[in-house]
């Protein structure tokens, strides 16, 4: 069984449909272990060596989080700043995060259409995480396609239940080594396997 870690950043967590949602549905999870930034560290003076132990400890890393213009929450860059530093994360001495998985999974106003290089965004919800990708890359790890929810002001309650189910189903395949990784690469989203 693997042990997966959700780094959970929403700064107004009490107002989110979506996120609520995702974290009821795997919150009680055997095996996964939800880190509250924003409830842990509201001071934002982050423990870098018990963030350090977590990521040790654990088999798959999720930077869950809203999609805030275009990138994460303001704690989860301080996060990174500060626990993946050179000689853990990275560089010669810093193998500590190899070989482990990593994806983000996000929630967003926009619908997906906006998210193309003829919408209004330009970019896929893909490009604009390159710098995850590419974070993952630098520290040895493999990034997997995100879990992404669009259009989360006007997605119905049946929706976002339909959307706690398939995170659940996620995280439960990922931790019971149920995933077939090469047909998931080929994913635009994680949540894709489940149409």
């Amino acid at each position: 069984m693997k042990k997966i870690l959700i780094l959970f950043a929403h700064p107004t967590f009490h107002k989110s449909r979506i996120n609520k949602q995702l974290i009821n549905a795997v919150e009680n999870m055997e095996g996964v272990t939800i880190n509250n930034l924003y409830e842990n560290y509201p001071d934002f003076f982050i423990n870098v060596k018990k963030e350090q132990d977590l990521l040790i400890g654990h088999d798959i890393i999720i930077w869950h989080h809203p999609f805030y213009w275009y990138s994460a929450p303001a704690i989860l860059k301080e996060w990174m700043d500060l626990v993946l530093g050179l000689g853990f994360a990275y560089g010669a001495e810093g193998k500590a995060l190899e070989g482990k998985m990593v994806f983000s999974a996000i929630s967003t106003g926009g619908k997906k259409e906006v998210y193309c290089k003829e919408g209004q965004n330009q970019f896929t919800i893909n490009q604009f995480l390159i710098p995850f990708n590419q974070s993952a890359n630098l520290c040895g790890m493999t990034y997997l396609p995100p879990f992404v929810v669009h259009g989360s002001h006007n997605i119905s309650e049946k929706e976002i239940e339909n959307f706690g189910d398939m995170y659940h189903n996620l995280i439960e395949m990922l931790r019971d080594e149920k995933v077939d990784f090469s047909k998931l690469k080929l994913k635009e989203y994680s949540n894709n396997l489940f149409e």
